[in-house]
């Protein structure tokens, strides 16, 4: 024969066709966070986030005829204008901080800009995909899987603190950049910092993050999608597992001396019996009793009042944190009120005085840049009181879009803005932190519009040219805010 034939043995049979392969959409969050212990020891944890924007973006790119934003958007588009414009003040000499100033200023610059760019295009990324072609839920497990390996790293900087590596990307870059602190805090991988607070040297876990502060920003921001995904909805072996992650978890954050976090559980929790009094029947009203009740008891019996107590008597960075805060306010509000200085600066001397410094081993002696310690003293010196404004708007908005409802994103996302909140005036908050609040503010905006039956919205293109409509509920946040939503209440 000639060839295959059909059965009739005339028609030749088609050879079949190949498909191309084409991944899932959302792999971008799957690779950057599936990876992310394996990325942290090779020095690329941050990097990879940033590199998994191109491929998202590029997703927005192909949909950019119908893309959609939230209420409030106008306000970060405007934020990240007043970003950009800190460029113009970057090598401006601010009060009370060293005159000049060389390549890495603009390098932290571009890194903070990178990152801004990265949460507007996973918020529109998430947001723009539809529950069937990246399901919440899928989200919500690599969050909930992010705060297993928060409480990993947690215990290994608790029990084995002087754990350091030297990193692939530390070896390859050249010595004089390597050795930037800057730099090498991103990719030098450390489980803990070691410091004196009580009067003896603790640990504060940090792994796998590049700070302390971060870990336990971290912790709390994955806190309510673990619960949900392997407590609240998982089935009883997984129920068991999660509840023995999260008594293991309780070590780092009580050892740790975290008053930020601390608090920040404190509001969490607060915020979720109230909610669960709020929706509840007799039987829910029940059941968050007794959690309450057994939760009481086990912090009364564990070192945590204590610890707590200790730690109040010893404040350790109050003072510094302070003193720091009010000179970055200073200097920005009489050296660059409106636009800012676009990035921190070195504080001139000691805090308080000119004739302090860093000093050969003492560590508190030295004092921390202008605009860090807080992500809302970045924003103020950084961006300037506008900025400032704008970026707090934003997120404003989209909590009391939401503070209301009753599904479970709402509740974990609004549960991570309070926490926000709290870290604002005490933890820098650019990488992780921020770039999973921005994913929380994008599965409750998302899932409260498919909860109402997905309505017809302006595509982003128009909404940023369409006048301001009227009496349909819309808010002063100009065209875009006005305008991404058909009907106001849509959110």
């Amino acid at each position: 024969m000639a060839g295959m034939r059909g059965i009739a043995g005339n028609t030749p049979l088609a050879a079949p066709r190949l498909l191309p392969w084409r991944p899932r959409p959302g792999w971008p969050l799957s690779v950057a966070f599936l990876g992310f212990p394996i990325w942290w020891i090779l020095g690329l944890a941050n990097v990879v986030l940033l590199v998994m924007t191109v491929p998202m973006a590029a997703t927005l790119w192909r949909r950019r005829g119908t893309l959609v934003a939230p209420s409030g958007f106008a306000a970060w588009l405007f934020f990240l204008v007043w970003v950009v414009l800190g460029l113009l003040t970057l090598w401006a000499d601010a009060p009370l901080a060293e005159p000049g100033g060389g390549f890495s200023r603009l390098l932290v610059y571009g890194w903070r800009l990178a990152w801004y760019v990265s949460f507007t295009v996973v918020l529109l990324y998430i947001g723009n995909l539809s529950e069937r072609d990246l399901p919440s839920s899928r989200i919500a497990r690599l969050l909930g899987y992010m705060f297993i390996v928060t409480t990993a790293g947690g215990l290994i900087g608790s029990f084995f603190p002087s754990i350091q590596l030297t990193s692939p990307v530390e070896m390859m870059l050249p010595h004089g950049l390597a050795g930037n602190s800057f730099v090498r805090d991103i990719v030098h991988p450390k489980v803990a910092d070691i410091e004196s607070i009580l009067g003896f040297e603790q640990s504060r876990p940090m792994a796998p993050f590049a700070y302390a502060n971060t870990w336990g920003a971290a912790y709390a921001f994955f806190l309510p999608y673990f619960l949900l995904t392997w407590v609240v909805r998982a089935r009883t072996r997984r129920r068991i597992f999660g509840f023995v992650v999260l008594a293991a978890s309780l070590w780092p954050v009580v050892y740790s001396l975290n008053r930020g976090l601390w608090g920040a559980l404190g509001a969490i929790g607060l915020f979720g019996v109230v909610k669960l009094l709020q929706v509840g029947g007799p039987r829910v009203l029940a059941w968050t009793a007794g959690i309450a009740a057994a939760g009481a008891i086990v912090v009364a019996l564990s070192p945590l009042p204590g610890l707590v107590q200790d730690r109040l008597d010893n404040p350790h960075s109050n003072n510094r944190r302070t003193l720091l805060a009010e000179e970055t306010t200073r200097s920005a509000l009489s050296g660059s009120p409106i636009v800012g200085f676009g990035s921190t600066r070195n504080v001139q001397g000691d805090l308080g005085s000119v004739a302090g410094g860093d000093k050969i081993g003492c560590k508190a002696c030295g004092s921390p840049p202008l605009g860090t310690q807080g992500h809302l003293w970045l924003l103020l010196f950084a961006n300037g009181l506008v900025g400032t404004i704008a970026f707090c708007v934003f997120f404003a908005v989209r909590f009391f879009r939401h503070w209301r409802d009753r599904g479970d994103y709402s509740l974990a996302g609004c549960a991570v803005l309070i926490a926000c909140t709290l870290f604002l005036i005490t933890y820098d908050m650019v990488e992780v932190p921020l770039y999973t609040v921005m994913i929380a503010v994008a599965l409750m905006w998302r899932s409260v519009r498919e909860a109402r039956g997905g309505p017809a919205l302006r595509p982003l293109a128009r909404a940023l040219t369409a006048p301001s409509p009227s009496g349909n509920g819309a808010t002063a946040n100009g065209a875009l805010t006005n305008g991404a939503l058909t009907n106001g209440a849509s959110r």
